[in-house]
This record gives structure tokens, sequence and C-alpha cells, in this order.
């Protein structure tokens, strides 16, 4: 079959509807799926997308086509579809979502048994050869479909995370980004004593409001404006298929995904002391700094999923994170979880009693740039100039270009899809941090 390869990603598989990513090719997804893992059973879930039902029945045909039995467990986020995966033991499963892209976009998250992600180098490379290559045998035996209500079990592993009688009746905004968050949040906050002004919980492909990506500052807008008319205690933001989380203070401050790693770590350590905590190689060093002063022993990874997983199942780690909102827990099958990480934060805001701004106040005295992105005509040789301008410092290149240095250290990647150097730095200071970004900034755009 004809397939854009394009739609091939390094975590998954992802483009527009209809035009780079045609339902139809979930066909021939499902049919090399089903081969590659030689799987007997695979769980599928979707999100609220205009097109996720009809990538939906091509995919399950597909399946079914070549011998795999498909378990429908119908609208859900992609932490709950992986929680589906672990607790019942399936061969493996897929999230029909494009996460937090705009709403012409879909896509499929797979994972194999145990939760454990495909990888676009590997899996996913050996399933597009398959269909270009037309080696799709169908099964002798066709598989069925079949409906499975995974909720109720989802929500009760969720909570038992947490000490529910810790909980106090705080007075919260959440931004559920007309997202899966929506759907698979009220029940969770049913049990909860909070005050919850709710933003955008009816699910719609359209996005309405502003589009389910938290991440960038422009879309956290609505949940500020309502944390102030609120005066509420903090918000929270999930994108479109709720797997990841963001928080923000009082006072309208976004706080950073690697210091909602501190929290969780903060939490999880004062439970299981001694534990191991992951962290990607552009957060923050305060990060590491608070993990060993609380006796936890930090390991600085590479960005991405396909990396921290299987990182953290060879240390045992209890918990894992990434600045870009994605929390990973041992006891989650080392799969990530927006939800999880909501309820960990919320219980150590609890213990503490102190506001969401005064604990990250404490926990982090750095200044930091933000990932900032510049188009580059090489990526390549825009390292190796900045590699010579900053020569003196301490260098490794475990992923992209990293630079360290008494008052500041940074971080220049390259993207894996676009022309893009994506630029962090911290320093002891705001002047020095402004110092170095103008310096850096000058390099890479000449």
């Amino acid at each position: 079959m004809q397939i854009d390869p394009i739609i091939f990603k390094a975590y998954d598989i992802r483009g527009t509807v209809p035009d780079t990513f045609k339902p139809a090719y979930a066909y021939s997804i499902g049919l090399a799926l089903s081969l590659y893992l030689k799987a007997e059973t695979i769980a599928v879930g979707r999100d609220m997308r205009l097109s996720s039902d009809e990538i939906f029945e091509h995919l399950a045909r597909g399946l079914n086509d070549g011998g795999t039995n498909v378990i429908d467990i119908g609208l859900t986020s992609t932490d709950a579809l992986y929680f589906a995966v672990g607790k019942y033991q399936y061969d493996g499963g897929v999230m029909i979502t494009a996460s937090h892209n705009p709403k012409e976009y879909n896509g499929l998250k797979i994972c194999r048994k145990n939760a454990e992600p495909l990888s676009g180098d590997q899996d996913l490379r050996q399933m597009l050869d398959m269909i270009l290559q037309d080696k799709l045998p169908l099964a002798q035996n066709r598989g069925i479909t079949t409906k499975r209500e995974i909720l109720s079990e989802y929500i009760s592993h969720c909570l038992s995370f947490i000490d529910i009688t810790k909980i106090k009746p705080f007075k919260i905004v959440i931004d559920a980004g007309n997202g899966m968050a929506g759907l698979t949040l009220p029940p969770v906050l049913e049990k909860l004593p909070l005050e919850v002004t709710r933003l955008y919980f009816e699910l719609d492909g359209n996005f309405p409001n502003h589009p389910a990506s938290p991440l960038e500052p422009e879309n956290l807008v609505d949940l500020q404006k309502a944390v102030a008319e609120e005066k509420a205690d903090f918000g929270a933001a999930f994108d479109g298929d709720a797997d990841r989380m963001f928080l923000v203070d009082k006072l309208g401050h976004q706080i950073t995904g690697d210091m909602v790693i501190a929290l969780a770590a903060k939490s999880l350590l004062s439970k299981h002391p001694g534990e191991t905590i992951l962290y990607n190689l552009i957060c923050s060093k305060a990060v590491p700094e608070i993990i060993q002063k609380l006796g936890g022993k930090p390991i600085r990874t590479r960005v991405g999923h396909a990396f921290i997983k299987p990182l953290m199942k060879e240390h045992n780690a209890i918990f894992g994170g990434e600045h870009s909102g994605h929390f990973y827990f041992r006891d989650n099958w080392f799969a990530d979880s927006g939800l999880i990480a909501f309820l960990v934060c919320l219980e150590l805001l609890s213990v503490e009693n102190r506001p969401l701004d005064e604990l990250i106040s404490e926990m982090n005295p750095y200044f930091q740039s933000g990932e900032i992105n510049s188009r580059v005509d090489s990526i390549e040789g825009k390292i190796t100039q900045v590699k010579q301008a900053f020569s003196d410092g301490i260098i490794d290149f475990e992923d992209g270009l990293t630079i360290k240095f008494d008052d500041f250290w940074f971080n220049l990647r390259g993207s894996n899809t676009e022309p893009l150097l994506r630029l962090n730095i911290e320093a002891n200071t705001k002047e020095i941090l402004e110092k170095k970004k103008e310096l850096l900034l000058k390099i890479i755009r000449s």
C-alpha cells in the first residue's frame, strides 16, 4: 500500500488528516503491528479528535485481519491506555491521538507488553518497511474486537499513589483544554475535598477555546485569569490526551516541568527514602541538588521517553521526569501519567501546607531561559561554532551539546524533524542569563 513515510516519527506515528495521514493508513499499520508483535491481544483507546473514530475502525480491522484480538477501551487518556496494557497484561496497546497538536492532526502512540513504547528508529521503521514492501499476509484465524470499561479501575489505581485523608480543601482551577482530562478527572475530583473551577471539560476535537498544548504560555492565559479571579490556591492544565500536566501558582506564574519533578521527588522520597529518580539533561541543576539533599539518587538522562523508560527499568527508579511535562512512575509500569503527577503534587502541597509559589522559590534559586528555537541552515555547523566559542567550559555530547561553567550552563540540541536548534540556558543570576543568551543567539542566528 502507498503510505506517506513522513508520518512515522521518532516516538509515534502522526500527521495531518487527511493530507499526510489518511485514516485508511491505519488498516495497514494495524496489520503490520499485529504481525510485528505477534500479538494475541492489543488494547486500543482514542481521544476526542474528529477523525479518531474513523481511524479506530480501520486500525481494528487491520489488527483483526492479522489475527489479533482488539480490546476497545473507547474514549480515554493516553496514560489510561498504558494502565490497561500493564494491568491486564495485554501484548500491546495503541492510543489514537495527536496529543497537544492542533485539531487537523491525529496519530498513533504504540506500546508493547508492560506499556513499553515502540521506538521510531527500530520498531516503527520495521513496521513501515513491512507496509512499503507489502509483506502483510492475512492470518488464517481472524481476531475479534470486544469492548472493555477501564475508567473505574484506572481511577482507583491513580488514587492509590496518595493518602486521600491528607488532602486539604484547596480552591483550585483546572483547565482540561477540551481534551481527555474532561473525562478522566471528574470521577477523581468527586473523591477529593477540593473546590474546583472547571475550564473546558467538554470533549471537543475542534478545540474551540485554545489549543490543548499547555507548554505554550499563550494557552495558559485563561487558566491564569481564572486563578486570579477565583483567588484560587493554584491551577492545573492538561494537554489533549491528558498524559501531561502543568501547574500555575496563585500569582499566575507557570511552574516549569523540572520544578514539578522536584515537587514529586520531594513527595515520593518522603515515603520511599533513598530511591533513584531520573531527570533529563535540560532540567535545572536544582533538580539533582534537591534529590541529593533529600537522600535520593539522581540520574541524568537524554530527552525523550524512548531513553528515560528503559533507564528507569535498568535502575529500578521510582520516578522520572522531563521538562516537557511527562512524569513517569515505577508503580505505573514505568509509564507516564499526568493524573498521577497532579495527585502526588496535590498531596505534597497538602502535607507542606505552604503556597506553591513559596515551595518553588525555596527549591529553585536559579534563572532559566526556557527553550529558545532558532531555524538554521546547518545544525552540526552551528553546534561546532558554539562549541569553539565556549571551549573553556566542561563539554559533553550526551544529547546535543552541553557546556557547563561555574555560574551558568547551556544545552543546544537539534530538532528530530525540523532544521531547528533548541537552546536552554540556566544561570546563577538574571544578568548572567541575559548576557549569555545574547552571546549564544548572536552565534546561532548569524
